[in-house]
């Protein structure tokens, strides 16, 4: 896997591609001198997590054939508190599953997101070493 991440200004603005066409813009808060044009680093990463297991959980929806109308995920991360440290990595992550459709199986629900955080999703594999991952489900009809 590779990316390329190209500053776009004289500031923190950064844009990064990889293998597909589209692009994702990266910046620093104004605090620190950035624009708010793109999502911080930290924010990049539950991104990534949150995604990795959406994509798990509506593939083997499909396969069971649910029909998912709407999908949410929230993701919600505490990081290192410790007083002095300037590398403050995630310490604890919930990741909120909201899934809307009709006739959706609270078994298969369940038993996609657990398959996804437990098997499938190597973002999840990433942090467990270091952060406690918890979950909720809701489902709408």
């Amino acid at each position: 896997m590779k990316i390329e991440l190209v500053r776009v200004d004289d500031a923190f603005h950064f844009e990064g591609s990889g293998s597909s066409d589209a692009t994702i813009h990266v910046d620093g808060s104004p605090e620190i001198g950035g624009h708010n044009a793109g999502v911080r680093p930290m924010e990049l990463l539950l991104m990534g997590l949150a995604s990795c297991s959406a994509i798990d959980i509506v593939m083997i929806l499909k396969k069971q054939r649910q029909e998912v109308t709407e999908f949410r995920i929230v993701a919600e991360g505490d990081r290192e508190k410790e007083e002095g440290t300037l590398r403050k990595p995630y310490r604890t992550i919930n990741l909120n599953f909201i899934l809307k459709g009709e006739n959706l199986d609270a078994d298969k629900v369940d038993r996609a997101i657990q398959l996804s955080m437990e098997k499938y999703c190597s973002a999840t594999a990433q942090f467990e070493s270091t952060a406690t991952i918890t979950h909720s489900v809701s489902i709408e009809s």
